[in-house]
């Protein structure tokens, strides 16, 4: 029985270019000098450097750990020696640095200890966790954890778990080689996926330009008896390896904006993912290296089993690139990046490099205004209006073009495969996100920064409250203390009255101040003998007898001592 397929709006059918790269079988490459192995090759957060300059490590052994809610772990391609952990130019267009372990292969290539699991006895928590500490990714480009996708959704099981052998960029076949090489393994590991999500049916899509691959694997079914998995031959048209058009190849149904496919009870994976999720479950090898096409401006295009980490120029000489090389491209020629370089590592996402030369990639013709012909909205695979989002991301108006679903652009190049202006509108669309998240970021430092200062007001006026709360409850305790004191002297006074003296008051201390002073003057003018009186006439000397007696008259007389009675 023939299944049913569905269409996806829009596509193109450019060359494929992919006979060249399959006459022959995946080779393995020799070891290189050193692999420079970047610690952040995933969607999510940076993996902590868990090795040091000068430490030995073995093949699989992890040299970063897994950090975040969304991150996968980082091993060893390879034994040998740690030369450095610092920044290295990563394989993007931009030339930026990233974190990375340069190792200095030993020549042993010898193996760790391998952890093994067995899948169908162990819960589904602890399998994520281990193909999280795996390392293990999608293979498909996008690089995303896979232990994060590997989760039946809301409702604890999904209806069609879809494998993606589609391949559609021209020049890739690395997948193609993948199913016609290692099927049967390949199917264990999505038997394996297929029990964590608890699926009803596996679709495994293959492009109808890769008929050795399908027959490969519809074979490997027969033989492993597995029961609702089947192969099915789709329509070759670019971009049908897309996630979201896959699955309406596959079942028809059409994931809508801002909604997961899981929702729908679908989930979708990429068929060297299912293969490097064998390689850890089956026998215990986290994810160190991948198959990659060397195709273009070579004389043998082929696949190679390829360790992450290999500088790029070691594995391209191998094919025998041409004297007019001028780039590399990591990926097809649709969705690609150019590399800054020759010797930038191969990681999880390197599908392909595609050697490139002038003869073979042209410059474009020069850039032409739009005349909204509607071209592009007729080949968009995500059904938009780039034509519209072309002119707000030119105008740097990035709020209109959010509105047109901006984020949905998946990139595919399609759009600009047609532009009869040739525009490149996908470096404008780019452009356009790179600017929003940039925005972002510095709203969230902002905010950040609000928050920050904001709490920082709040903790000084509490700790200023709580200092004032504990003076007042100290002045309120002495307060009582001093009541308390108070109330109790009366009474201790009462019962201390017949033994204890009367205590002087402030006015009796100062008038025996001040009769002292006048007892000492007394004296002193006691001891001061006249001066000039001998000779005196009688009648003087009676006058000043007259004047001492009314001194000695007017005096005060003084005062009995305390406590005694007058005489």
């Amino acid at each position: 029985m023939l299944r049913k397929l569905f269409k996806f709006h829009g596509g193109v059918k450019p060359h494929t270019n992919k006979t060249q790269s399959t006459t022959a079988p995946i080779a393995a490459v020799p070891l290189p000098e050193r692999l420079a192995i970047p610690l952040h090759q995933a969607v999510g957060g940076h993996p902590r450097p868990l090795v040091a300059p000068g430490d030995r490590v073995f093949k699989g052994q992890r040299i970063g750990g897994a950090d975040g809610s969304l991150s996968s772990a980082v091993h060893a391609s390879t034994s040998g020696i740690v030369r450095d952990v610092a920044p290295a130019i990563m394989p993007h267009t931009s030339g930026l640095t990233t974190l990375s372990v340069v190792i200095e292969p030993d020549g042993e290539d010898a193996w760790g200890e391998l952890e093994k699991i067995n899948y169908r006895s162990t819960p589904p928590d602890e399998l994520r966790d281990y193909l999280r500490d795996a390392g293990v990714v999608g293979l498909g480009g996008a690089v995303f954890p896979s232990y994060a996708k590997l989760k039946p959704g809301k409702n604890g099981a999904l209806k069609t778990l879809v494998i993606n052998g589609a391949e559609c960029e021209p020049f890739i076949t690395c997948d193609d080689l993948l199913m016609r090489e290692r099927a049967a393994d390949m199917l264990k590991g999505i038997v394996a996926m297929r029990h964590m999500l608890h699926a009803e049916e596996v679709l495994i899509g293959i492009e109808d330009n890769k008929p050795e691959a399908v027959a490969a694997v519809r074979a490997a079914i027969a033989a492993s008896g597995e029961k609702g998995i089947e192969a099915v031959a789709i329509p070759t048209r670019y971009p049908a390896g897309g996630a979201k058009q896959l699955i309406r190849v596959l079942t028809g149904i059409e994931v809508p904006h801002g909604r997961r496919s899981t929702d729908f009870g679908v989930q979708c994976f990429n068929v060297g993912t299912a293969y490097s999720i064998f390689e850890a479950l089956e026998h215990g090898r986290p994810l160190i290296s991948r198959v990659v096409t060397v195709a273009g401006n070579v004389a043998a295009p082929r696949n190679y089993d390829v360790l992450i980490g290999t500088p790029m120029d070691h594995v391209v000489r191998l094919a025998g690139p041409r004297a007019d090389t001028d780039r590399y491209i990591m990926g097809g020629p649709m969705m690609g990046v150019r590399l800054p370089g020759f010797d930038v590592p191969v990681v999880k996402a390197t599908n392909c490099i595609l050697v490139g030369s002038p003869a073979l990639f042209p410059p474009p013709p020069p850039e032409m205004p739009c005349i909204r012909c509607g071209e592009c909205a007729k080949a968009c695979p995500a059904d938009l209006a780039p034509f519209e989002m072309y002119w707000f991301s030119r105008s740097k108006n990035f709020g209109k073009a959010q509105e047109y679903h901006l984020f949905d652009c998946i990139e595919c190049g399609c759009c600009s495969f047609v532009c009869p202006s040739h525009i490149p509108l996908v470096d404008y669309f780019r452009f356009s996100k790179s600017e929003i998240w940039a925005r972002e970021r510095e709203k969230d430092s902002a905010d950040s920064a609000r928050d920050r200062f904001e709490f920082k007001n709040f903790r000084q006026e509490r700790e200023k409250q709580e200092k004032a709360d504990k003076l007042a409850a100290k002045a309120a305790a002495t307060r009582e203390k001093v009541a308390g004191d108070t109330a109790a002297a009366p009474a201790a006074a009462e019962a201390d009255a017949p033994a204890a003296k009367p205590k002087p008051s402030a006015d009796d201390a100062k008038r025996a101040l001040i009769e002292a002073a006048m007892e000492k003057a007394r004296q002193q003018k006691a001891q001061v003998a006249p001066k000039n009186t001998d000779n005196l006439a009688p009648e003087v000397q009676a006058n000043i007898a007259a004047v001492d007696a009314r001194r000695e008259t007017a005096a005060p007389p003084a005062k009995p001592a305390a406590g005694k009675p007058d005489a």
